[in-house]
């Protein structure tokens, strides 16, 4: 359990013992989870032979069940540690995958999707714990960055993968493609085995040493900790008003093309296509070159709320001068480059501050609230947007770009509140000055 202290050759940043297995178990679980996910409804009617409408209730049950439980997945990180649950969500996600094509009554596809989703929602808590628990400084926003690129191009490539396999079998493929999710997660956590936790004693900068006292003294609190640090409750805060706007790619996008625009739904798949591509292939490189930049988190997720309120203020724009085809088709895209952008800088410098600033013994706890924004903005958004949207188009978009400003305003403020560890990818660097230790911080 170690930290490898080679460089990159380009960032100059320490390696994570198991980096590579831990990524590449990341890229094969988002291969499955795109195998599925873009048709969930028809793709457990074709594996359990159920009507559509018996398949959504219970995955609407089970999914709010899910909502539920991540709590109890916070509360069990901080007893056993990221890693071993994280092992555990693997194994019950291949177990459940594996039982779909048997489970053709009811009650036994309740049971199973009830397991598997209680493992689903889980995930993204215990993962964000697990990078928390492998790297420090600024290893984490760079392993953010990696994770969701990874995640976007595996994404897609299972859906393309099961595209084939649907052309091949027909809708006898969901069942081969059930025994692939299985495998997949399976394969992962083999893969993520490998990874190596860096010792606790050289994670007291990364969070500040306030907080890690603070975590000491009141650990055995439970969620009372969390709920008594005011910092992070603004910090998840500011993240629900962001995560709205994270679903609007998905939930407001195609509603606004069709009714207020009148577009085509091509531009849908356009739009997600082009998102998709940058996210995979130069996600990576953005964070990287904000990360380079010296900006503090706080402000570089300032940054990516702010691009977000820009790509809202367009559609505004768009819905009311609504241009011919063609200008209407280069100015979405326009827009969602700029949209996308926001993703690729908010996303790895909130995500690596949310794991900064919880308290390492109360980690788990923590990053289960934070995660609770944006399953909370998701259920909220498919009903706001619409109602939103039929007072008016631009309404739902200057709903969002306000959110999105408030969002990047709140993090500036909270800058000077959370600990110095968790707004500076690295802990500031302590000089001599006319004899006596001073202390300077990263660039802002």
């Amino acid at each position: 359990m170690a930290l490898f202290m080679r460089k990159t050759a380009v960032s100059g940043e320490a390696k994570v013992a198991g980096e590579r297995s831990l990524l590449l178990g990341i890229g094969i679980s988002a291969v499955g989870i795109g195998m599925y996910v873009p048709f969930s409804l028809v793709f457990f009617h074709h594996v359990t032979g159920l009507s559509l409408t018996v398949v959504g209730l219970v995955m609407t049950v089970t999914g709010l069940a899910g909502l539920a439980f991540m709590p109890l997945a916070g509360t069990a990180v901080d007893r056993f540690g990221a890693k071993r649950v994280n092992l555990v969500l693997y194994g019950t996600r291949a177990l459940g995958f594996a039982l779909y094509p048997f489970a053709s009554s009811l009650p036994a596809f309740a049971a199973v999707a009830l397991v598997t989703a209680l493992a689903d929602r889980s995930f993204s808590v215990v993962q964000q714990s697990l990078i928390g628990e492998v790297a420090r400084g600024a290893a984490r926003d760079r392993l953010q960055a990696s994770t969701r690129a990874l995640q976007n191009a595996g994404m897609g490539a299972g859906a393309l993968l099961v595209s084939g396999v649907l052309a091949l079998w027909g809708t006898g493929g969901f069942t081969y493609t059930a025994w692939g999710n299985s495998l997949a997660f399976a394969l992962a956590g083999l893969l993520v085995s490998r990874v190596r936790e860096v010792p606790a004693a050289g994670a007291a900068g990364a969070a500040g040493a306030a907080g890690a006292a603070g975590a000491t003294a009141t650990g055995s609190a439970g969620y009372r900790t969390v709920l008594r640090d005011r910092p992070f409750l603004g910090l998840t805060a500011a993240n629900f008003l962001t995560a709205l706007g994270y679903s609007a790619l998905s939930v407001l996008f195609p509603l606004y093309l069709s009714t207020w625009l009148a577009a085509p739904d091509s531009l849908t798949g356009a739009a997600f296509t082009v998102n998709t591509v940058l996210c995979a292939g130069v996600g990576v490189l953005i964070a990287g070159r904000v990360r380079r930049s010296g900006a503090r988190r706080t402000r570089s997720a300032a940054l990516g709320a702010l691009l977000f309120a820009a790509a809202f203020a367009g559609q505004i724009v768009l819905g009311t001068v609504r241009p011919g085809r063609t200008a209407t088709l280069i100015a979405l895209l326009v827009i969602v480059v700029v949209y996308t952008l926001g993703e690729l800088v908010h996303s790895p410098s909130g995500g690596a501050l949310s794991v900064s600033a919880a308290p390492e013994a109360v980690r788990g706890r923590y990053l289960a609230t934070y995660q609770l924004s944006y399953s909370l903005a998701g259920a909220l958004a498919p009903s706001l947007f619409t109602v939103l949207l039929a007072v008016d188009g631009r309404l739902p978009w200057a709903v969002l770009a306000v959110a999105a400003l408030g969002a990047a305003l709140a993090l500036l403020r909270l800058e000077r509140h959370l600990p110095a560890g968790a707004v500076h990818a690295e802990p500031p660097v302590v000089r001599e000055a006319a004899g006596a230790p001073v202390a300077v911080t990263a660039a802002a």
